[in-house]
């Protein structure tokens, strides 16, 4: 890996997950340089003031200062942004990058910019603001060992990181997103105001099931099916509200919207 004059992290593109990185990571006291690139000096004034990184609007400053090039650009973007990095001078070029953009896969990263760098891809959460993120990896072949640590050590402050394989990267975009847990609390929620709670109750006691319920699942040993019984007994109420969702449909439709979502990644892959 070369020796960059700031051994600065790039990030090129300033949007929601850069923002969500920036914020947990200073939550967790990372004093690593960080310099962030994005086209609209607004978002840049923005992103400098409020987590105190350096902005640089010129692209080929940006990534020349790059020791660890991360791309976060939207996934119908990485391909002309590539393109540009690979017509700087090659003393420019990144020699270890890493792609934020859902779908597109290392071969299409390696040809689109060319050599000489490797890649790795990362899918972090949006949940990092909060130190409880969790991300992915994926990385090039002959991917050198330090830059691996580096790149772990880098997100680790902001959650959990673990490696997978390229061919899972897809299923688990489609479920690890914290959308779920929005997106079901707003429809139990939903579903118990119509029931008549007011809507401050219905958060609560939506909350509670779903966060409350997951943590103290993460946090004891006991297993899943056991805890599911605990909850739901034989002829109880929630037993007979399980079997009723169940027998809608409840799980059908989960997997339908995942397909759909790797449907959406594929599609990503071949721009």
């Amino acid at each position: 890996m070369k020796n960059a004059r700031n051994n600065a992290i790039v990030f090129l593109g300033g949007g929601r997950i850069t923002g969500a990185l920036l914020a947990g990571l200073r939550l967790a006291g990372y004093s690593q340089p960080i310099v962030v690139h994005d086209r609209h000096p607004q978002k840049l004034r923005q992103l400098g003031a409020r987590h105190d990184v350096k902005v640089e609007p010129d692209l080929l400053r940006a990534v020349g200062e790059a020791d660890i090039l991360i791309v976060a650009v939207r996934p119908d973007s990485v391909r002309e942004l590539l393109r540009q990095i690979g017509q700087l001078q090659s003393k420019a070029r990144p020699t270890i990058a890493v792609s934020l953009a859902a779908g597109i896969p290392l071969k299409n990263l390696r040809t689109w910019m060319g050599p000489p760098a490797r890649w790795a891809r990362a899918m972090p959460s949006p949940v990092a603001r909060s130190g409880r993120g969790l991300t992915a990896l994926a990385f090039d072949r002959d991917f050198p060992l330090a830059a691996r640590r580096e790149i772990r050590n880098f997100f680790s402050p902001v959650g959990p990181v673990f490696e997978i394989p390229e061919s899972k990267f897809d299923a688990f975009t489609v479920t690890y997103s914290s959308s779920h847990g929005y997106h079901a609390l707003a429809a139990l929620a939903g579903a118990a105001v119509k029931l008549g709670l007011d809507r401050k109750t219905a958060m609560t006691a939506a909350a509670h099931a779903l966060a409350d319920g997951i943590l103290a699942w993460r946090e004891s040993k006991t297993s899943l099916d056991a805890l599911l019984h605990e909850a739901a007994t034989p002829g109880g109420i929630s037993a007979a509200t399980l079997a009723r969702m169940d027998k809608s449909g409840y799980q059908r439709v989960v997997e339908q919207g995942l397909r759909a979502g790797m449907s959406r990644a594929k599609k990503n892959a071949n721009r």
